[in-house]
Order: structure tokens, then C-alpha cells, then sequence
């Protein structure tokens, strides 16, 4: 699950990004409000985590658009403005939630799981393929019934596979929603991480593959007898 840091403190955004890697979800940080409204219109994601004083503007002013771009996302502001009518102000304008600085970063994490658990946050039914079982919600992963657990990126790659089953998933896909668009990764990299998963995989006997379109991207398909 993907997750957007609208943070101008460089500091914090990296240690919240560290902080939601090792909770499972993919983090992308960008530190200004032009560039928060470019990602969302570029990539879908489940949450924003935003900054109320921006250097090109207000955050608040951001969630019409944002809004307009991904209506089912999550908007959780976390912010120094502690106020209650700065709170209020926050909420009424469309934030989901708000969270003041300095926070504890459990509290963080508790936040965004109970702002995706929401009615109305987008969220699909597990996808069965062979014997693996993916909830994309809780990002969950069973094989035969049974629990499996994944490093982050091998975490963030079968899902982007298990999205879309079936279908070539672009090599640049994978490589922005494993890495982020941040981070400088050789190409090698994901290849390596490919095989490193397919490997688990076979050894779990998942009932899946996980095949190369040469030089276009990767698929993941059932396995055939």
C-alpha cells in the first residue's frame, strides 16, 4: 500500500518513511505542495500524510485538488499547529484526520490503519491465485491457508504483481511502486528482487508464477500442470 509524505523537513520525512518501510507500506516524500499535486496526479495512492505550512502554500488548500484527483484517498494532516481551531479548521476542510507534532510514531502507524479501516476508504477482497491468497487492504499473505511473512520489497512487489494478474506489469511500474520514485536503484536490483521471490514462492509451492516479458516488465499467472 502506497503512501504520499507531504513533509518539508527533510529529517521527518525521511524517519516517517523509515518508520512506515517497516510497517509495510511503500513511502514517496515530497516537500511542497506543486509536487504533492504532481505524485497524486501521477500514482494512486491509499493515503497523504500532509504538512499544514508548506514553503509554496497552505496544505489545507491542496485537498480540493487532491480530492478531485483520488477521491477515495486518506488525508491525515500532521502538523505543529496544535489549536484547537486550527484542528477544526483542518478538519472541516477535508482532512480524515489530525495528528500534531511531535507525535509518538505508533500513534502514527495506529492513525493511518484506522484511517484506511474506514467506510469509504477503498478496499478489495483478497485475491486468490493458485494457492496464495493476497488482501491488498491489510496486506495480508497466505499460501495453503497458512500466514506467510515477506521482507518490505518482496512485499510491495507481489502485490503490484498480484494487482495485476494476468497482465505485463511495466518494468518502470515496478521499479516506482517497489523503490519509489526517490530512490536510485539499478535496474539489476529489481531483477535480483524478482528471483528472490519467485524462489520463495516455488518453495511454499504458492500454486503461482512469476514470468519475464524480456526487456517490457514481469506477470504473475497460476501455475499450469
Amino acid at each position: 500500500m502506497r503512501i504520499l509524505i507531504v513533509e518539508d523537513h527533510a529529517e521527518l520525512a525521511r524517519e516517517i518513511a523509515e518508520q512506515l518501510g517497516r510497517c509495510g507500506f511503500v513511502a514517496d516524500r515530497v516537500a511542497c505542495a506543486s509536487e504533492a499535486v504532481e505524485a497524486v496526479e501521477t500514482q494512486n495512492y491509499s493515503l497523504m500524510l500532509l504538512d499544514r505550512k508548506l514553503p509554496d502554500g497552505e496544505g489545507i488548500s491542496l485537498i480540493p485538488a487532491i480530492r478531485h484527483a483520488r477521491p477515495g484517498i486518506r488525508i491525515l494532516m500532521v502538523t505543529a499547529l496544535d489549536a484547537t481551531c486550527e484542528k477544526v479548521s483542518g478538519l472541516e476542510a477535508g482532512a480524515d484526520d489530525y495528528l500534531t507534532k511531535p507525535f509518538e510514531p505508533d500513534e502514527l502507524i495506529a492513525r493511518i490503519r484506522a484511517s484506511l479501516r474506514r467506510p469509504g476508504c477503498e478496499r478489495a477482497p483478497p485475491v486468490a491465485l493458485g494457492f496464495l491468497s493476497f488482501d491488498l487492504g491489510s496486506l495480508e499473505v497466505t499460501v495453503h491457508g497458512m500466514p506467510v511473512l515477506l521482507h518490505q520489497r518482496e512485499l510491495a512487489l507481489l502485490e503490484a504483481l498480484v494487482r495485476q494478474a494476468g497482465r505485463v506489469v511495466l518494468r518502470d511500474t515496478l521499479m516506482t511502486e517497489v523503490f519509489g520514485f526517490s530512490e536510485d536503484v539499478h535496474w539489476n536490483t529489481l531483477n535480483v528482487l524478482v528471483s528472490r521471490l519467485r524462489r520463495r514462492l516455488a518453495e511454499l509451492d504458492a500454486g503461482v508464477d512469476i514470468h519475464s516479458a524480456r526487456g517490457v516488465g514481469y506477470l504473475m499467472t497460476i501455475s499450469t500442470p
